[in-house]
């Protein structure tokens, strides 16, 4: 995980990357990321300007997702993509991108892709399969 295992920590530099990026301070660059993340996102604004935010419970049962998880999952694309980590998969965000219309959309449709190769990692204790991530991806061609 980019900040470790502390939930509250992690939330915090999602609050703070966002209030600098609305009180135009200077942002180091994963700040820059992270507000950019979340400027994309206008629906958790409010709830990035809220202290609550911080601790609150975001349960599957609630019917929403969790808002601090789904814009990770896009701070880990973008690295992925970045990085072209693993080998292949910015090309395959580019085509994923043609093909639905827009480079966000795209990640929002390769995040059930990651979720299942981290899901399956963990449940395995072992790192994630690069190769059926990848043909995850593919599928969405």
């Amino acid at each position: 995980m980019i900040f470790g295992q502390d939930r509250r920590r992690l939330r915090r530099h999602f609050v703070e990357a966002w209030r600098k990026r609305r009180s135009g301070e200077a942002l180091e660059p994963l700040e820059a990321l992270i507000a950019d993340v979340v400027a994309q996102h206008p629906e958790y604004h409010a709830l990035l300007e809220s202290e609550e935010s911080l601790e609150r419970d975001f349960a599957p049962e609630e019917g929403r997702a969790n808002p601090f998880l789904h814009m990770a999952m896009h701070i880990s694309l973008a690295e992925q993509i970045v990085t072209d980590r693993p080998v292949g998969i910015r090309e395959l965000h580019r085509r994923i991108a043609v093909a639905c219309g827009s480079p966000h959309e795209a990640e929002h449709r390769m995040m059930e892709c990651l979720g299942t190769a981290l899901w399956e990692a963990q449940r395995q204790h072992r790192p994630p399969d690069e190769t059926a991530y990848l043909e995850c991806l593919k599928k969405l061609l």
